[in-house]
């Protein structure tokens, strides 16, 4: 049977093929580097990595991983259940299209920044702040912004500290850069204290309503505020860091059941309708400003992991990330 045959490039159309083919490598080798030292460069600065935004997954929940210290998308499908891309974050919150970075800077005495990001997860604004970053929230709408900074201490459950809590409006961009200027009502009365103290600001769908936590005098108190009328009013007691539904009508908090250091609170649910409130299925103390994920359930910090619990109270706790925290949901 003869050989099979056919006809051989010539010398000068191997050469070409030969170019050609190293072109191809070269670019595709080229794009690979620059893709890479474009993620090195996003996580050395701490800014976010290309293609990574609030656009790219506004149903999922995004936390703040703890071994990079930058924010993550939680995704079963990737590497880890997450895919880590976000800006360098202590505390991070996103809504409305608009994410609150809070980043603590090196050095002593402690100090901060509040970075205001787009969509997209680009800087818009900075504002420098003294303390170490506790709590942060934004807005359904991404209009109104808050954060909390410990400026003495750094935990909750000890008796002396002082917290420092700003409001930022987007559509003006003024500045409360601290609220116990706004005027407290508590026991129907105007009421003045030099060791008043607010924390943990939750926004109500109206941009203007909000309700936040105030210490004074040893006892903490829910308070709901007023911006446009400039106020603030005491509801009840022994309530820290509200996180009001999406439907506007629950609060989830952290009430006081202990007075020792070790795990002194438990979450529960507060109905602002009736004022009836009830703990939730986690009996382990939180301390987090929850989350709502949905009108149904809470997300929150414990242990440095995130879990997740009904809030009716009803079912049992899950563990919806480990090393990690900050839990946002940013639709």
């Amino acid at each position: 049977m003869p050989a099979l045959t056919g006809a051989r490039p010539s010398i000068h159309a191997r050469a070409w093929i030969l170019v050609l083919a190293l072109l191809l490598l070269g670019g595709g080798a080229t794009a690979y580097t620059l893709r890479a030292a474009s993620g090195r460069e996003a996580a050395a600065t701490g800014t976010a990595d290309p293609g990574f935004t609030l656009d790219g997954g506004a149903d999922a929940l995004h936390v703040r991983d703890t071994a990079s210290g930058r924010v993550a998308r939680l995704d079963p499908s990737a590497p880890g259940g997450r895919v880590v891309g976000g800006p360098s974050c202590d505390r991070f919150h996103a809504a409305g299209g608009t994410a609150l970075c809070l980043q603590r800077r090196p050095g002593v005495p402690a100090r901060s920044y509040a970075l205001v990001l787009d969509r997209r997860l680009r800087e818009v604004r900075r504002v420098g702040l003294p303390g170490i970053p506790s709590r942060a929230r934004v807005s359904a709408s991404g209009n109104l912004l808050s954060w909390t900074m410990f400026a003495t201490g750094d935990s909750y459950a000890r008796s002396s500290f002082s917290t420092r809590t700003s409001i930022l409006d987007l559509r003006t961009g003024y500045l409360v850069k601290n609220m116990e200027q706004i005027p407290l009502t508590l026991g129907g009365r105007r009421y003045h204290a030099p060791d008043v103290n607010y924390w943990g600001v939750s926004f109500a769908a109206d941009d203007n309503r909000f309700y936040a936590t105030v210490s004074t005098a040893g006892r903490t108190h829910l308070v709901e505020g007023d911006l446009r009328n400039w106020s603030a009013r005491a509801l009840r007691e022994n309530v820290e860091c509200p996180s009001l539904s999406p439907d506007g009508t629950r609060i989830a908090f952290k009430k006081r059941v202990s007075d020792g250091p070790r795990e002194p609170w438990r979450l529960y649910v507060y109905e602002l309708a009736t004022g009836r409130e009830h703990a939730v299925a986690e009996r382990r103390g939180i301390d987090d400003q929850a989350l709502w994920t949905d009108h149904a359930t809470l997300a929150y910090g414990y242990g440095g992991e995130v879990w997740t619990v009904p809030a009716d109270g009803t079912g049992a706790p899950r563990r919806l990330a480990r090393a990690a925290s900050s839990p946002t949901v940013p639709r």
